[in-house]
């Protein structure tokens, strides 16, 4: 039998394993500014955007002084998180670039542009906003077109000009 996910579902949250969780709030919260939803113990935490329970879990449970997962196995390659404005991103990249945190790409895909990095325990995170859909590529099928070409920088920070 054929089964198609309904178009409203979504990811909920992602719940990271971590290393050590003040370093890893002074990335998600101190720096990316998701805000704390509660403490669960002293081996996990639950951040969010906009008061939601909670988009982000960070746990000590298996990781506690542990290093990062190996590159090169199967596990989670990045976690995306989405802007709702083109400005957003801007800013967020702005934010990024005077901590001096280093950028591991940026790109433009057609679809989203997108900047990436790493967190303190090298989970590859990805901060996009996602372009109007009416502007998304396609070909004269209609299917999309998504690329990576190299992320016009200048342009993004033009938009905290506006």
């Amino acid at each position: 039998m054929s089964y198609t996910i309904p178009a409203q579902t979504h990811i909920g949250h992602v719940h990271l394993k971590v290393t050590d969780i003040d370093r890893s709030l002074s990335f998600y919260k101190d720096l990316l500014g998701f805000e704390i939803t509660q403490y669960y113990g002293t081996s996990a935490v639950f951040l969010s955007a906009g008061g939601y329970h909670h988009h982000i879990g960070l746990n000590t449970w298996h990781s506690k002084n542990g290093g990062p997962a190996p590159v090169n196995t199967a596990g989670l390659y990045h976690v995306a998180i989405l802007y709702p404005t083109r400005k957003d991103l801007a800013t967020i990249l702005k934010r990024l670039t005077d901590a001096k945190y280093p950028l591991t790409g940026a790109s433009d895909h057609g679809v989203s542009e997108a900047i990436y990095l790493n967190d303190p325990d090298r989970n590859g995170i990805e901060l996009y906003w996602d372009k109007p859909k009416d502007q998304w590529p396609k070909d004269e099928k209609g299917n999309l077109l998504m690329g990576t070409e190299a992320l016009d920088i200048d342009s993004l920070f033009n938009e905290l000009n506006v």
